[in-house]
């Protein structure tokens, strides 16, 4: 089942109009809470007989969990009928693989996975830019605000205090302190006559493929190889065939291969090469 079914099938299921999220939470709650026997027998009836009604009881009882997990995360800004949804597939993944023979209630069981869909789309969502990636990240993200005693930044004290509790980097504290602190910036939001804040778009500009750009950086290299082939011929023959060999070719020359061709020591190759990219300097710069 998808995301995008998931409350749907719910709501469908308590029988109550879709996009109703009030009708639909009061229905969640009219449904009792199963006792122990009633879950048991509903568990093994969907783990040895594949028995989809049975899950189907399981998941609608447990929707009032869903619903209290869900609120716990109102303060991030985001939809309460997007976090429940979330957490539905949460409860359906746990209601999936409870083990009966554990011996304990599938609520304390489903509470991680619940949390987990919750946390993952949240992630996805609070921000444009993914704001928590690493492990350490996702902990200071859901835990750091609840840590802060007061209003304002983190002095060091308090920096290492976070740190210590949450068994992060007092580095990591500060960092996810200021990615929380900050809000996305519309990339080409006009601003009002008051606003003095400028637009990402008024000065993030791609000049990659500015056709300007592009024939005057193609005249200056053309303009170069030009030069560069005029300098070449200013030099005779073996010192013009040294610089193709060490610095032209894709495959360069060692001294010793060039000085076993001309005969000469390795150090005289060394020497005639030096003079002849003195020669190309000059030539070029005329």
């Amino acid at each position: 089942m998808t995301r995008q079914q998931a409350l749907v099938q719910a709501h469908n299921t308590l029988a109550v109009p879709v996009g109703d999220l009030d009708a639909y939470i009061s229905a969640a709650y009219e449904l009792p809470v199963l006792s122990v026997d009633e879950e048991q027998i509903l568990a093994h009836r969907l783990r040895d007989q594949q028995d989809l009604d049975a899950a189907r009881k399981i998941v609608t009882h447990h929707l009032r969990f869903v619903i209290q997990i869900a609120r716990g995360y109102m303060g991030y800004g985001l939809p309460l009928a997007d976090l429940i949804q979330e957490g539905n597939i949460g409860l359906m993944k746990a209601v999936k693989r409870f083990d009966p023979e554990l011996k304990v209630r599938l609520v304390s069981f489903a509470v991680h996975w619940i949390r987990a869909e919750i946390h993952e789309f949240i992630l996805r969502n609070w921000r444009i830019v993914k704001v928590a990636t690493t492990k350490a990240q996702r902990k200071l993200f859901f835990n750091l605000r609840s840590a802060k005693k007061r209003l304002g930044w983190l002095n060091r004290e308090e920096v290492e205090q976070v740190a210590d509790d949450l068994g992060v980097q007092p580095q990591e504290v500060m960092e996810m302190e200021s990615r929380l602190s900050g809000q996305d910036i519309g990339f080409d939001l006009e601003a009002d006559e008051d606003d003095h804040h400028v637009a990402p778009v008024a000065y993030l500009e791609d000049r990659r493929y500015d056709p300007a750009a592009r024939v005057e950086r193609e005249n200056w290299e053309g303009h170069h190889r030009e030069q560069l082939t005029h300098a070449l011929d200013t030099l005779d023959g073996r010192s013009r065939d040294i610089l193709t060999q060490r610095w032209l070719s894709d495959q360069k020359t060692t001294l010793g291969e060039l000085a076993g061709k001309y005969q000469v020591s390795a150090e005289r190759i060394r020497q005639l090469e030096n003079n002849a990219i003195k020669r190309l300097r000059s030539a070029m710069a005329a």
